[in-house]
């Protein structure tokens, strides 16, 4: 399959039906570029893992931390230790399966405190290797008590812990519900995104759904100067193969 952009199968939302080492080759067998995981590696076997990856050449783009009932704990007040652990279990992944970038979830918390005790995990993070850190701003209507909602807040987060391997996981969805125009956020913070992901909205399913003019958008984001694999991190309206023919 021939794309214009390329284009990471998030296998935390695509063929979820499947076991997690089957979802990276229907990712390969379905003409994706790259993969990007939630913490899905972490629960497998390292072996089984890489030796998946080495049969269908595809590279991962990032991984989570540990994700947990809370949406990690990074932020959790009493939690920095595990946050710490959880980061160490990451980057060991990372570092076996070359992955780019690992995700640093801050979990359900808020306040000063809770901003300031992240502000250590991510420097902790940071420190630890020269991979990407990434922040994602999860929306409030799908999380209402995670920490990190909105771009605006992410990147002040970033330019406070001032690392330069520090960066935004920006995602559609998410923006355009707390911050409206989606590709005005992106102008806003592009120098501080690491990481871009796609999905409709308000469905957060395929791109080529609701509102948001998929098309103009990844037009706009190359021009805007993003070039690496477009995330993709939504929920199929169907079965995950049917829904693929809104690649570009």
């Amino acid at each position: 399959m021939s794309t214009i952009y390329s284009y990471s199968a998030n296998t935390g939302f695509l063929w979820k039906d499947r076991p997690f080492l089957q979802r990276i080759r229907a990712a390969k067998a379905a003409g994706f570029q790259a993969l990007e995981f939630h913490d899905e590696a972490q629960r497998e076997a390292l072996t089984d893992v890489r030796a998946v990856l080495e049969e269908t050449s595809l590279p991962v783009c990032g991984l989570n931390v540990r994700m947990g009932d809370t949406a990690g704990c990074a932020a959790i007040a009493g939690q920095a230790d595990q946050a710490h652990r959880d980061f160490d279990e990451a980057l060991v992944v990372a570092e076996a399966i070359g992955a780019g970038a690992i995700h640093v979830l801050a979990g359900q918390a808020g306040g000063e405190a809770a901003r300031a005790q992240y502000l250590c995990v991510l420097d902790y993070a940071c420190r630890q290797t020269d991979k990407t850190v990434l922040i994602e701003p999860i929306c409030r209507s799908k999380m209402p008590l995670y920490f990190l909602h909105d771009v605006d807040q992410a990147a002040a987060i970033v330019h406070d812990a001032g690392h330069s391997n520090l960066k935004i996981m920006f995602d559609w969805f998410h923006v355009r519900d707390e911050s409206g125009d989606v590709l005005e956020a992106f102008q806003r913070v592009k120098s501080m995104v690491g990481h871009v992901q796609i999905a409709s909205w308000p469905e957060r399913s395929e791109p080529s759904h609701g509102e948001l003019r998929y098309t103009e958008l990844l037009k706009a984001f190359a021009q805007e100067g993003y070039a690496s694999p477009f995330g993709c991190e939504y929920t199929p309206a169907g079965e995950t193969d049917a829904g693929l023919a809104w690649r570009l």
